[in-house]
């Protein structure tokens, strides 16, 4: 262990001077890591803290000069450490790396542990790896501490969601270039993919889809007409039931179901498929992994999604008919003449409207969640559950945004 002390010299030239510190400071870009220890106070090497000053290079290129020294150091001798790397040439990550060590063994054995640096960024430094060391997150107390991890998370969150719109547009910008693009080749769209995916995702969504909306049908004419029989009104329960199904219940609980069961069906395809790096596979091919994965089953859930809202609306229709029927006393034939004369046709055209961009969302946020599947199966299953979560947010949001724009227009 030594300390580096710069030699005096005398020159009568000032040109010399300036030769002499041009090469001083050619020798200190190459000066390892040195460091100097002093015992503090009475009691020799037993005295009340160490003083330890840090001199050279204490960066990656240096500080294995001082490595097997540092390790060498026994703090059962002292009952107090204090680090001071103000005099280091270079301090980097590594220098860091070499004072935590020195703190964690001096936490161990509960001694005293202080680092100083005239740069505010060393010791910033130093601090940022004790912080990663201890859990991988600032250790803030109180309100002030509540409040930088409040704002942290919220940044973290909008540069995520803004990297997923980024990702989402560059998704559309390649289906629409042009599917199952090869080079040299003429591309084309893969009309049985197309027709497969809307066999899983049309066909097989029927069942659940109706038993969902009748129900949901019967339900809201039984509560409506529970509400307005105080009234005297009862025949109103049609035009309730058929303006609030039309226009938002029917497409937005279709919407959901088919995130829920679609929308995880893709993230899981894609993400397996990433796993297996099928992906990887297609693209040294020379097969474009969007025209041949995700093109197919954005337009299959384009056409599959306003089909099975239409079929929503009837299902629900018939549930409201089923109970107005038995609990109010409403005929079939009372309830669709009603029906009929009550509610334009513009309703059902506003429901409708909305599904192909819910399918659009749906598509992306599950196609995008899934690509960024890593190799494990507890990656999969959170980007899949991610990728249902942010569908029914983004459906339920897209469909608020549509009412308020058709009440500002009047239709």
């Amino acid at each position: 262990m030594a300390d580096h002390t710069p030699t005096a010299l005398t020159l009568d030239s000032d040109v010399a001077v300036g030769r002499v510190g041009e090469d001083r400071r050619n020798s200190d870009a190459v000066l390892p890591a040195k460091f100097d220890l002093q015992p503090r106070g009475e009691g020799g090497d037993n005295s009340q803290e160490w003083l330890l000053t840090c001199s050279g290079n204490w960066n990656i290129g240096g500080i294995s000069e001082v490595d097997s020294e540092l390790q060498d150091l026994d703090l059962n001798r002292c009952k107090a450490i204090k680090i001071d790397s103000t005099r280091a040439i270079s301090f980097d990550t590594a220098g860091a790396w070499m004072i935590e060590r020195l703190r964690l063994e001096a936490q161990a054995k509960g001694i005293p542990f202080e680092h100083v640096d005239a740069d505010e960024r060393r010791s910033q430094l130093v601090e940022v790896i004790e912080q990663k060391k201890v859990g991988g997150k600032v250790e803030a107390t109180g309100s002030q501490g509540l409040i930088n991890q409040a704002f942290d998370n919220l940044g973290r969150a909008t540069m995520s969601a803004a990297q997923d719109v980024i990702t989402a547009c560059y998704l559309v910008g390649a289906s629409i270039r042009g599917p199952q693009m090869k080079a040299g080749r003429r591309g084309g769209i893969r009309l049985k993919s197309i027709i497969h995916h809307l066999d899983q995702m049309g066909l097989r969504s029927i069942p659940v889809i109706a038993v969902m909306s009748f129900l949901i049908g019967a339900i809201i004419a039984q509560q409506g007409a529970y509400q307005l029989r105080y009234y005297g009104e009862e025949l109103l329960t049609v035009n309730l039931v058929g303006i609030l199904h039309f226009r938002e219940i029917g497409v937005l609980l279709t919407a959901v179901m088919v995130a829920g069961r679609t929308g995880s069906a893709i993230t899981a395809e894609l993400g397996t498929m990433k796993m297996r790096e099928e992906i990887d596979a297609l693209t040294v091919i020379g097969l474009n992994p969007v025209g041949v994965l995700i093109f197919p089953r954005l337009v299959a859930l384009i056409i599959a999604l306003p089909i099975l809202v239409v079929l929503s609306d009837i299902a629900g229709m018939l549930g409201a008919i089923v109970v107005s029927d038995l609990y109010i006393g409403i005929t079939p034939q009372q309830f669709l003449d009603t029906l009929q004369s009550g509610i334009s046709i513009r309703h059902f055209f506003v429901g409708l409207i909305k599904a192909p961009v819910m399918a659009v969302i749906i598509g992306l946020a599950a196609a995008v969640e899934g690509l960024k599947v890593e190799g494990s199966a507890e990656s999969l299953g959170r980007r899949t559950t991610a990728a249902v979560v942010k569908a029914i947010f983004a459906v339920i949001l897209v469909d608020g945004l549509f009412a308020i724009f058709f009440a500002a227009i009047g239709y």
